[in-house]
């Protein structure tokens, strides 16, 4: 039987990454199973690296902090493991409260309540995941990427990675390049050298991880051992990693040219913070410094997002014109006329207020918007003003282009409603309603632009904020509870 078990784990392991559990069951109930031999451990380890799907990262949990998630972190106990937890830590503080200080009984009671509230909260999301089965699913798929992560860590425990390195590290590799940094996580964790094993370009894992743009990869760089290999040129045709960094990588997860180079950019930036300054010019085998080479690479990049951006400027000026006309004749054409003075007949209405604010807040704001698309019609397109200048010249004049078109629809909803409201009176609703569809369809068609370009020029960054200086000074040794045999 155990002979079969393992032939499964050996030819049939794809399946099991459909259902780890099963598969995490017989690796804790058969410590020899995939693991009485090397190639057995790569079997397994090759296998799960050439799934992305298996893990957090590869699915849209991934992309979701674990405390901002609509579920709870799973927990691996049933009901009586947590209903015994909670009663052991309830009588250990009530013990304990009766001889310690009043420091020691606050902490205590700290403890307790928290062994209470994490309880109530489990007993809220399983009441919530057997009312919709949608959230039991969701709940079903952490827990499965978490015991996928379960069966890499056991994998790699106990492995003499001195002697053994050469022979996973093929695994190691693959799931890098795929952006599995659950499963790089584990080898860093479990081999604290990682960073040192070479693949057959001599690249390391984040030499991979940047010619592959994935950040949770490479700021996996803050958990290793620093050493100066990592900025080496030995490799790559004489590139180093900051050379990787200036080649063009395109991307179908970032759209438009604009963002595509802003990306690039960001990338190079983020980088050129973690090489020492010595390393800056440092020549490729075609005698180019990285930022020659970044140059070279995306000259191309920079004339189509010079293009996208003038497209996009001139449209969307157009628009803002238009409205500047509209809404300056009907600052001189005021609803209910003026007196001979030329003062409004009906200036202390609230529906006559609330055009004037509409209209003027509709100017100010279009003008606005017509002098930052003018900015960028003639900006000089730089590569550096692809990172923030250019983008916040774009978002702030997609803002003040949706502000002016919803004020615009005000005034003009107020100015209906001054007309006919001794007629009808119930007719600010739904000329209100009417109203709202051109607001909405920019909204649908201009905010996903907007919203991607704000979240890339003022969110969070790539790479974590350190310094080649941090790096090297900090004595970063990858922590975890699985011990390095050497």
């Amino acid at each position: 039987m155990l002979a079969l078990y393992r032939d499964q784990i050996h030819r049939h392991y794809s399946d099991f990454v459909h259902e780890p559990d099963v598969a995490l069951d017989l690796l804790k109930r058969h410590p020899r199973i995939g693991r009485d031999s090397i190639d057995s451990r790569g079997i397994v380890l090759d296998t799960l690296a050439q799934k992305p799907y298996a893990f957090a990262s590869g699915s849209r949990l991934g992309r979701i902090p674990v405390e901002n998630e609509l579920v709870p972190s799973i927990q691996t106990n049933d009901n009586q493991n947590v209903d015994g937890d909670m009663e052991n830590l309830i009588v250990t503080s009530k013990i304990h409260s009766k001889k310690s200080t009043g420091l020691g009984s606050a902490k205590q009671i700290t403890t307790t309540f928290g062994a209470m509230w994490h309880k109530s909260q489990w007993m809220f999301w399983n009441a919530l995941m057997r009312l919709a089965p949608s959230i039991k699913a969701i709940h079903e798929q952490k827990l499965a990427h978490m015991q996928t992560v379960e069966i890499v860590r056991i994998i790699c425990k106990e492995v003499i990675w001195t002697r053994h390195s050469r022979e996973l590290k093929g695994a190691l590799f693959t799931a890098t390049r795929l952006g599995i940094h659950e499963f790089v996580n584990e080898f860093i964790m479990a081999y604290n050298m990682t960073a040192d094993v070479l693949n057959e370009d001599r690249g390391n894992i984040f030499d991979v991880a940047v010619l592959h743009r994935h950040e949770k990869v490479f700021n996996l760089i803050h958990r290793v051992n620093f050493t100066t290999n990592l900025f080496s040129t030995e490799g790559n045709f004489g590139n180093n990693i900051l050379h990787l960094a200036a080649k063009l990588v395109p991307s179908s997860e970032v759209a438009g040219a604009a963002l595509q180079m802003q990306r690039e950019l960001q990338w190079f930036k983020a980088v050129e913070k973690l090489i020492p300054p010595r390393r800056l010019g440092d020549e490729n085998s075609s005698n180019q410094t990285p930022r020659e080479f970044f140059t070279q690479e995306h000259k191309d990049l920079v004339k189509e997002g010079e293009k996208w951006m003038k497209e996009t400027a001139s449209s969307c000026s157009v628009v803002a014109a238009l409205i500047i006309t509209v809404v300056f004749a009907a600052a001189f054409m005021v609803p209910g006329g003026s007196d001979s003075r030329g003062i409004p007949n009906l200036l202390h209405e609230k529906s006559f207020m609330i055009f004037a604010i509409s209209d003027m807040l509709a100017l100010f704001s279009s003008i606005t918007s017509v002098l930052m698309f003018l900015g960028i019609l003639t900006s000089r397109y730089a590569e550096d003003d692809f990172l923030v200048s250019l983008p916040r010249k774009l978002i702030i004049g997609l803002i003040t282009l949706f502000f002016s078109i919803a004020s615009m629809m005000a005034a003009f909803g107020a100015t209906v409603h001054i007309s006919l409201s001794h007629k009808w009176n119930l007719v600010i609703i739904p000329v209100a309603l009417v109203g709202c569809v051109p607001i909405t369809l920019f909204a649908f068609l201009q905010f996903p632009l907007l919203l991607d370009m704000c979240f890339s020029t003022y969110g969070r960054g790539i790479i974590r904020d350190s310094s080649w200086r941090e790096i090297a000074s900090c004595d970063l040794v990858a922590k975890g509870s699985h011990k390095t045999r050497l």
